[in-house]
């Protein structure tokens, strides 16, 4: 997997290059006072830049700052579609369900409890348009190129993790946000020699935040088998140091991952599983709705009850629904 502090870091570094929060113009602080009584000390809250700036840069952490990875997948996007005008092909438009008066077509994700294999493919699609469009081909040296790995592969990847470890789709997203949390911090780049170590570390810390029942690093060694304890917990400790151990997600930034997570399937054609709404179904959906508002109604409560264990927050989560 590589050395162990090169968890995010590819072996020669990655070139430099200019990111969104680089090229807004620096914000300028008025000093100019009509009363010269003293020297002027400026006060912490003006080295700050305005909330509008920071949104910008920081998509992890604020639900109104565009993803991305959905930025980075558009121009793909778009030259789909061109090819497919100029060709006159319709992919996918002849097999795709529509809803009509007597049929409702509606997949089982849901925001709350999303479809797992579904959001693992858009996760690892998400990381693949982030390894592609990397960089801007005229800003770096040719050397630089290597091959880059295929969604199939990254999905793989992830997929084994996943299974072995049991992993929630919950927890894909999260990683998805750890990953990008950390390219923002770090100002980094994945690439296609070291984007395992940063996808290992996210799917790691998001498991352990996230998931009820942790699992442990030497869980981990024996699924990948070419890495040891020790080369874990360094590469953990050393993506949490450049998160800045900030590994809170907001429920807003949690929606609005899903949501985009959503439309690049779309936009790709990567639908979600669409059977009819039947009777059934739909007080399966009810139940399951009606439980995670059950669930949040709970979790309020418990925040205002400083003696609340948190043992018995994160055990909410595990409730089943009841169908009746």
């Amino acid at each position: 997997m590589g050395n162990t502090v090169s968890c995010c870091v590819s072996p020669g570094g990655s070139p430099k290059l200019p990111r969104p929060e680089d090229r807004v113009e620096s914000y300028q602080i008025n000093t100019d006072f009509s009363d010269d009584t003293g020297p002027y000390l400026q006060h912490i809250s003006d080295r700050e830049l305005p909330d509008d700036l920071a949104l910008e840069s920081n998509p992890s952490d604020h639900a109104r700052a565009s993803t991305i990875f959905l930025s980075k997948s558009q121009t793909d996007v778009r030259d789909k579609r061109k090819s497919n005008h100029i060709n006159h092909i319709s992919p996918g438009l002849l097999s795709k369900k529509y809803s009509s008066c007597s049929t409702i077509f509606i997949d089982d994700s849901t925001v709350s409890q999303p479809n797992l294999k579904s959001t693992i493919k858009c996760v690892t699609l998400a990381i693949y348009y982030h390894i592609k469009n990397r960089y801007d081909t005229d800003l770096v040296p040719d050397d630089y190129f290597r091959t880059d790995p295929e969604h199939k592969l990254i999905y793989r990847f992830v997929r084994t993790l996943f299974s072995a470890a049991q992993l929630t789709a919950e927890c894909a997203i999260v990683t998805l946000v750890y990953l990008e949390r950390l390219l923002t911090y770090a100002e980094i780049d994945i690439c296609p020699c070291n984007w395992k170590r940063i996808v290992l570390g996210a799917i790691l810390l998001a498991s352990k935040v996230w998931d009820d029942q942790a699992v442990w690093n030497v869980d981990y060694c024996q699924i990948l088998k070419d890495i040891t304890v020790e080369d874990m917990n360094e590469m953990e400790r050393h993506f949490l140091e450049l998160l800045q151990f900030n590994i809170n997600v907001p429920a807003s930034v949690y929606a609005k991952y899903y949501f985009d997570l959503r439309s690049l399937a779309d936009d790709n054609n990567l639908s979600f599983p669409l059977e009819p709404l039947s009777n059934e179904r739909a007080h399966k959906l009810e139940a399951i709705s009606r439980l995670c508002e059950d669930k949040y109604r709970d979790l309020s409560r418990a925040a205002m009850r400083r003696s609340f264990s948190a043992d018995n927050l994160v055990g909410i989560r595990r409730s089943n629904a009841v169908l009746s």
